[in-house]
């Protein structure tokens, strides 16, 4: 079952490919990010994903070995479809991801919590998640504190996308 799309798919696409940041070279200060998120959490993989029209790509990744999925398989495209965390405490029980290869095979997500990055009113570029083999219970402090870190993180998009206007 595919994810659904934002009702401002277009304006969100727009702004995504506008700010150059997609399909870049990974930088420290992302991987540091991500690193801090999934020590803090006690989670063998994190990332920091941008979803574009076909697929997520990691701006950083910690524990899962890849670069990016098709956008249909991604957890993050649901993550994006509102402002709240998405908590999923057990993929093979949930709908909507218990067929997800990414669930029946590598990396065996069980668990799953992605805060959006919100850059400017309604537009959601992606998330920063943690993932999980195991189920997890994810408190109202977790979730506040995800949310700190996908703000660091939209705020580190904001300083890029600044410095990639003032060369272009």
């Amino acid at each position: 079952m595919s994810p659904p799309v934002p009702a401002n798919e277009d304006q969100r696409l727009t702004v995504l490919y506008s700010i150059g940041v997609l399909y870049t070279e990974h930088e420290p200060v992302f991987d540091a990010i991500c690193r801090r998120a999934a020590e803090h959490f006690g989670a063998p993989m994190a990332a920091i994903t941008l979803v574009d029209r076909e697929g997520q790509w990691f701006k950083a990744e910690c524990g899962l070995g890849i670069d990016g999925t098709p956008r249909d398989v991604a957890f993050c495209a649901y993550a994006i479809l509102s402002d709240q965390v998405m908590v999923v405490p057990d993929a093979r029980v949930d709908s909507r991801f218990a067929e997800n290869p990414l669930v029946t095979g590598h990396p065996n997500i069980v668990f799953y919590a992605g805060a959006p990055l919100v850059y400017g009113e309604n537009i959601r570029l992606g998330s920063i998640c943690i993932i999980d083999t195991e189920p997890r219970q994810f408190t109202l402090d977790d979730e506040d504190m995800l949310t700190d870190f996908a703000d660091e993180v939209a705020g580190e998009l904001w300083v890029l996308a600044s410095k990639n206007a003032r060369v272009a």
